[in-house]
């Protein structure tokens, strides 16, 4: 080793290179760090079969049949947590998911309730976002948070905001 030499040699420092071109070509071949995307979710789970009925599963493990006029046994399961559905190939899913717009959504997600004063002497029945009283609606978001599907939730913020935009005040029930 000549004297003032250090050990390195061949390829000891730095060659000059254009860091945007290394990090684009980095990107392209590793790719780049996505944003955390958001999960599509089941907000209705239905199934119109050939002779036109309508199944709908409305939660977990909701097991529904239906003979069909054609003969053929057409099922459908999950609510809004998976489907699982009859293939004889002639029914038509009518999944709605957080995918679709909010006027597909409001018409076609259920609140269950038991009434005005959440009497459970009344039976449960299920109304659509769309046809729920402003005043429920309110009350549901008020009430109902913590033991709501973040999904459902955001439905039913988004149809406060649907109703602000259609001139009907939630807070009085009156149109504008």
């Amino acid at each position: 080793m000549a004297t003032g030499q250090t050990h390195g040699g061949k390829g000891s420092s730095t060659r000059p290179t254009d860091k945007k071109k290394y990090e684009d070509n980095y990107d392209a071949i590793f790719g780049k760090k996505k944003k955390k995307e958001e999960k599509l979710e089941i907000l209705s789970n239905k199934m119109r079969t050939p002779d036109g009925t309508i199944l709908e599963s409305l939660h977990r493990h909701d097991y529904v049949t239906h003979t069909d006029a054609n003969g053929k046994e057409y099922m459908l399961d999950g609510g809004c947590d998976y489907v699982r559905c009859s293939a004889n190939g002639d029914e038509e899913l009518l999944t709605v998911t957080s995918d679709d717009s909010h006027e597909v959504i409001r018409e076609a997600v259920k609140w269950g309730t038991y009434g005005k004063d959440g009497d459970e002497c009344d039976p449960l029945k299920y109304v659509t976002i769309a046809g729920l009283n402003p005043y429920h609606l309110r009350a549901i978001l008020d009430t109902q948070q913590k033991w709501m599907r973040p999904a459902l939730y955001k439905v039913m913020q988004d149809e406060v905001k649907y109703r602000e935009a259609q001139f009907y005040d939630t807070t009085t029930a009156e149109s504008k």
